[in-house]
């Protein structure tokens, strides 16, 4: 399959909450619409390896048939609606989201 890779930030202790609510109920069901999606994961980092800080806050991985099947659902309104919502969250709680694309294997 071929996968879409975020990994976001984490927002200040404060705002996890107010945060976590957000993505559970707006921005998770936003990203479920989105055609073609064949299967969404979702990570949220509690510790890193070894006792490191976490490299992430939270990883979200979006599974589709394959690039051109992407590619096709990027131009949906859905998908412009989780994007925008997801700049949206970057904005209102300063956040960086970093993400990449390419084949599972």
């Amino acid at each position: 399959m071929f996968k879409l890779v975020g990994l976001w930030s984490a927002p200040a202790e404060a705002d996890v909450e107010e945060f976590e609510k957000h993505y559970a109920e707006v921005h998770v069901p936003l990203a479920k619409a989105v055609p073609g999606l064949r299967r969404i994961t979702l990570t949220r980092a509690g510790e890193g390896f070894a006792g490191a800080e976490p490299a992430f806050y939270r990883l979200a991985e979006m599974y589709f048939d394959s690039p051109e099947a992407m590619a096709e659902s990027a131009g949906s309104d859905e998908w412009h609606a989780m994007h925008a919502d997801g700049g949206h969250l970057v904005e209102r709680y300063g956040l960086t989201l970093q993400a990449g694309a390419g084949w599972e294997e």
